[in-house]
């Protein structure tokens, strides 16, 4: 059995010693970038390896690429490959940051092909909660190889643009609800969000503990924010393509599979002086 959405800590504690899994710690906080390899250094899930949000879930930025621009896909490929990931292994990601870095690398490894990846639900406070020792010591590597078969889920800006405020494409913005609007913008240079897009914060899909809210009530929820469009029909945006990663794994919670990604988001849209804002 694969796990595709969520691992609970149980499940996760049972499978410790199993080497089909390898659990992957993507600790990262934006205004401290260095603070996730301290983080893991000082303890973390035993057996668990580190990746960077930065250096290894992003690409370089260019200016007009939006924060978090996507990483080669042979290169992350290769990446997964040198820290054990390989054809049938059975991935669970985890941060702090209830998923929102965690459900960057959960997308990446379904864009490449890989569906067995799942986030740990309610994240490394959830482990802890339920006695989950940490440890220092650093796993051994078994490299695998990993083949990159990158999938059709996402789109680029003039996507987006071709379709503002038609039918034909559903935008959601997974930002707090102040930055939708245009308020409080201590990220990015221009505030605002893209005519036509609605709003659903991602942490609206959990729950106070920080895990997911049940199925059935995410799919109540995604179908209030569908408004009738088909879940092919929508694109998921945030900041920098991270958060809005979270947004698509509840939809797929919800049993609601096939939405799309723009991961330039708003750091890239709003890069271009002529593109739309709306306030």
């Amino acid at each position: 059995m694969s796990y595709t959405t969520l691992v609970d800590t149980a499940t996760l504690q049972a499978h410790l010693d199993d080497p089909s899994w390898l659990v992957v710690d993507v600790r990262h906080q934006l205004a401290d970038t260095g603070y996730g390899e301290r983080a893991y250094a000082a303890g973390h899930i035993p057996g668990a390896v580190f990746l960077h949000c930065d250096r290894d879930l992003s690409g370089s930025m260019t200016g007009s690429s939006g924060r978090h621009p996507l990483p080669d896909a042979e290169k992350l490929a290769k990446r997964l490959g040198e820290i054990g990931v390989g054809a049938t292994t059975q991935v669970v990601v985890y941060d702090d940051a209830q998923g929102m870095i965690a459900g960057r690398l959960w997308w990446l490894l379904r864009w490449l092909g890989h569906d067995a990846v799942a986030l740990l639900d309610g994240g490394l406070q959830a482990w802890q909660a339920a006695g989950g020792t940490l440890t220092s010591v650093l796993p051994t590597l078994s490299a695998q190889t990993f083949v990159a078969r990158p999938q059709d889920r996402l789109v680029k800006a003039d996507y987006v643009l071709e379709r503002i405020e038609t039918p034909h494409m559903h935008l959601v913005d997974a930002r707090s609800a102040d930055r939708f609007r245009g308020e409080n913008e201590s990220i990015d240079p221009v505030g605002g969000h893209i005519p036509g897009a609605v709003n659903r914060f991602f942490k609206d899909n959990l729950q106070p503990d920080g895990r997911f809210k049940p199925a059935a009530e995410l799919r109540a929820e995604w179908l209030a924010v569908l408004a009738g469009a088909l879940p092919d029909q929508v694109v998921h945006q945030c900041g920098s393509g991270v958060s809005a990663c979270l947004n698509m794994l509840a939809m797929e919670i919800a049993g609601l599979p096939g939405s799309l990604l723009y991961a330039g988001s708003w750091s890239e849209w709003c890069a271009d002086p002529g593109r739309p804002v709306e306030r």
